[in-house]
């Protein structure tokens, strides 16, 4: 039988073996970002990677997986995951007690399958046929009986199938313009994406079987955990000694890498930042497996006029001294004037200062989350001093100024 090779997780992964939960989430997340397919397309080490780490982050993600991994150096789905913590609580393979049945263990490689001290012998004297007891039938050989009672919590024979395998979600960032993310329109976008394979229809297989590379036919393989040895169901071929052909096409992927064109709808008042979700729109499952999910990040364009905070939008509107001073009515531009609406008045009261901010209620974005509701307009004020180079406006001013000789810096210096 064939040995299968002991696989170093938490080293695929870059993490101590002390490591939480979350730090192994981090870490599996972190290099997923790196060797993700979508990033790397058509980089077959690439690809290798991603597996590792999937295969490693499958494994120490799940608590009941990696105690049977901690304890034994490897995992299977044959494992009990109880018979797992028994052992590591010293039920069986105690370094501390080697019994009548360890003599003929190598004492140099230290290699004793099983440690049965604190076992009750009493049933085997003799090591003859066992007596049909009360309970059942006749077990030939002794040990026979009890001793699959004692591992039948540690191997299952049933191979876990692999079955449908669900598509992986994709992420893809589109440019909106300021006025298609105001008003809503249509965007456009070519994404690459993993489809379903027409030759094997995802299945990842065709034509006949061959023998297993892994057991090399055997059905089974050996793994050491510590000092004991297992032998094992073959996970490749779940024990069968034969595994089917991998599809030429897609080389038994179940999928193929494409390019195509997507075409989606914006919604009025969509946002900088928001997620837009695409059911079904991302990598295709395999054996059946439901296709993952497409989720768009919108990044909305800058205008040169109009700024958008939330479903509000804020303008800065120059205004004369004479304006400010006095009061008066001006026009401001909206977003409605994009569409033909005009110009909106503004009433700028008396005393005005430069960056006091005069709001336009519901002159803002339309609500994308609730209906009918729209943002507000917020303007503020710059006021503009003129250029004066006629002799006849400096002494008009110098007067003005002798008329209000206030100090504006007064209250400054007052703080100071």
């Amino acid at each position: 039988m064939a040995p299968t090779q002991t696989k170093d997780y938490y080293g695929t992964l870059g993490v101590k073996k002390t490591a939480t939960a979350e730090e192994v989430r981090k870490a599996f997340r972190k290099l997923a970002r790196k060797y993700h397919p979508d990033v790397n397309p058509g980089d077959k080490k690439a690809e290798e990677k991603f597996k590792e780490i999937s295969e490693a982050n499958d494994v120490l993600s799940d608590e009941k997986k990696r105690k049977v991994y901690d304890q034994f150096g490897f995992y299977s789905d044959n494992i009990d995951p109880a018979a797992a913590e028994a052992a590591a609580r010293g039920g069986y393979g105690s370094a501390g007690y080697r019994g009548p049945y360890a003599a003929g263990a190598d004492a140099a490689s230290g290699e004793v399958p099983f440690d049965f001290g604190g076992f009750d012998f009493s049933g085997f004297q003799g090591g003859g046929t066992r007596a049909r007891g009360a309970q059942g039938g006749a077990e030939a050989g002794g040990f026979g009986g009890s001793f699959r009672d004692i591992f039948s919590g540690i191997f299952s024979r049933e191979q876990k199938a692999r079955g449908p395998q669900p598509g992986t979600d994709l992420e893809y960032q589109v440019n909106v313009d300021f006025w298609s993310a105001v008003r809503g329109g249509v965007a456009r976008l070519e994404i690459q994406r993993q489809e379903t394979c027409p030759a094997c229809h995802g299945k990842s297989i065709a034509g006949g079987s061959m023998e297993c590379p892994e057991c090399h036919g055997t059905g089974q393989v050996t793994q050491m955990g510590g000092r004991m040895k297992f032998n094992i169901q073959c996970p490749r071929c779940g024990g069968t000694g034969k595994v089917q052909n991998a599809c030429s096409m897609c080389e038994g992927d179940g999928t193929m890498t494409k390019r195509e064109p997507l075409e989606f709808r914006i919604k009025p008042g969509t946002r900088d930042g928001q997620r837009i979700r695409l059911g079904g729109k991302g990598n295709a499952g395999t054996e059946g497996g439901a296709a993952g999910d497409l989720y768009l990040i919108i990044k909305v364009g800058t205008h040169p006029v109009f700024t958008r905070v939330g479903d509000d939008i804020h303008v800065t509107v120059p205004v004369t001294v004479a304006e400010a001073a006095l009061g008066a009515k001006i026009d401001v531009p909206t977003i409605d004037t994009h569409d033909g609406g005009g110009r909106t008045q503004l009433k700028i009261p008396p005393g005005t200062q430069t960056g006091q901010k005069l709001r336009l209620r519901e002159k803002g974005v339309p609500s994308a989350a609730r209906e009918g509701a729209r943002g507000d307009e917020i303007v503020e004020v710059k006021i503009v001093v003129p250029k004066v180079q006629d002799e006849r406006s400096k002494e008009i001013l110098r007067e003005l100024a002798k008329l209000n000789p206030e100090d504006p810096r007064a209250e400054m210096f007052r703080e100071v």
